[in-house]
């Protein structure tokens, strides 16, 4: 009933909203399928797109072993673990609208820490500014997903180390051969979030950049924003919410179905 009534009603109205041309107030009116025909010719959108495809790849490249390094390192015995791992996760903590003005006044070319790192340019750079945000979700998100390793790490049975251990494996070995199997559906998981959950990225590029300069952050979230609350075309923004709700959908049904994720098979079978 909840799933119904905050889930699946909102998805209906929008996709309705998808046929019609509304500015937020007043009634909609129906036109069809203008808005979907409209996306051909918005050069906007297909640039969109790419900087959300990037923005994807490069995070998850950047927050998966980062994430799985630490949190492997994480649920381990040394000394002062404890005390790191509460350093490590205190991004969790914080907003991101707080995240957002700290790293726009470190990145600040004038008085930031970026005025020392050659030309200080990172947020203004057109081929930089999309990075250092990559950069900056990474730095908000990986302790989430360091989180799961950490917990998946320590459901490994201490036998299996003992037995390689016994037959001179020790190190990387049990690290690529124990450890990275045994987390093969934790990878899945994280990575499903991951990529589905940078189809959403948008407080924090408007706050940093507010998609410049120029269009070179302008992602598809933050171009459905830009058309519907600044250009008042809610039909239109409507219809690239539905264009994102279909791909973050077809992205997790594809990464499930093709690592094999949905036959939940265990990975401690014969233990």
């Amino acid at each position: 009933m909840f799933f119904a009534a905050f889930g699946i009603l909102p998805v209906i109205g929008v996709v309705y909203l998808s046929f019609t041309q509304w500015n937020g107030l007043g009634d909609p009116q129906w036109i069809g399928t203008a808005n979907w025909a409209a996306m051909g010719s918005d050069a906007d959108l297909f640039n969109g797109i790419g900087k959300t495809v990037t923005l994807t790849v490069v995070s998850w490249l950047l927050q998966t072993p980062l994430a799985l390094l630490i949190g492997v390192w994480a649920a381990g015995p040394q000394r002062n673990r404890a005390v790191l791992s509460t350093l490590f996760f205190l991004p969790l903590l914080l907003s991101t609208a707080a995240i957002s003005v700290t790293f726009v006044a470190l990145l600040d070319p004038n008085f930031g820490l970026a005025a020392s790192w050659g030309d200080g340019n990172f947020l203004g750079s057109p081929e930089r500014a999309l990075y250092v945000i990559a950069f900056v979700i990474a730095w908000q998100f990986v302790p989430f997903h360091t989180l799961l390793y950490q917990s998946a790490t320590r459901q490994i049975p201490r036998s299996f180390f003992e037995a390689s251990a016994i037959d001179g494996a020790t190190g990387l070995k049990q690290f690529f051969h124990i450890t990275l199997p045994q987390l093969r559906n934790t990878i899945i998981a994280s990575s499903v979030l991951m990529l589905v959950g940078s189809l959403t990225y948008f407080e924090m590029i408007l706050l940093m950049t507010n998609g410049g300069p120029g269009t070179a952050t302008r992602v598809l979230p933050l171009h459905m924003y830009a058309k519907g609350f600044v250009g008042f075309d809610m039909g239109y923004a409507s219809a690239l919410a539905v264009l994102l709700v279909a791909a973050g959908a077809a992205l997790s049904i594809v990464v499930v179905r093709s690592t094999g994720y949905h036959r939940m098979s265990s990975d401690r079978e014969g233990a």
